[in-house]
């Protein structure tokens, strides 16, 4: 497989998940050139490459997350300090990205959109 079909096969699987999920409204887009999910106007996880997701979540629940599962949670210098971790999709099940994706979407999602799900 070349590098964009990777690309494509790991965001199909999050597009999967998400919807699987019922995490509406959720648009396909990009973010950082990269395929994205979005809840609104913010994108909660996005493709970094082939093999790696950026998802969004609060920093305590990413250092948590990091320590437990260092060899599916990491960062890189660049995302320290920030409210997203770097996950290796190729190290993850499906039903632990699904709850992840669900964090990410409470997490990013607007007010209005998390109130209406209650």
């Amino acid at each position: 497989m070349t590098d964009n079909a990777n690309l494509d096969a790991g965001f199909a699987r999050l597009l999967r998940l998400a919807q699987a999920r019922n995490l509406a409204p959720v648009e396909a887009s990009t973010s950082y050139g990269t395929p994205a999910l979005k809840v609104g106007d913010a994108a909660f996880v996005r493709m970094l490459d082939a093999q790696t997701a950026v998802l969004q979540c609060p920093v305590d629940q990413k250092v948590l997350l990091m320590e437990i599962s260092p060899d599916i949670y990491y960062e890189t210098e660049h995302y320290v300090g920030y409210d997203a971790m770097l996950v290796r999709l190729d190290r993850i099940d499906d039903e632990e990205l699904s709850l992840r994706l669900h964090d990410a979407w409470i997490f990013k999602a607007p007010e209005k959109l998390k109130s209406s799900r209650t």
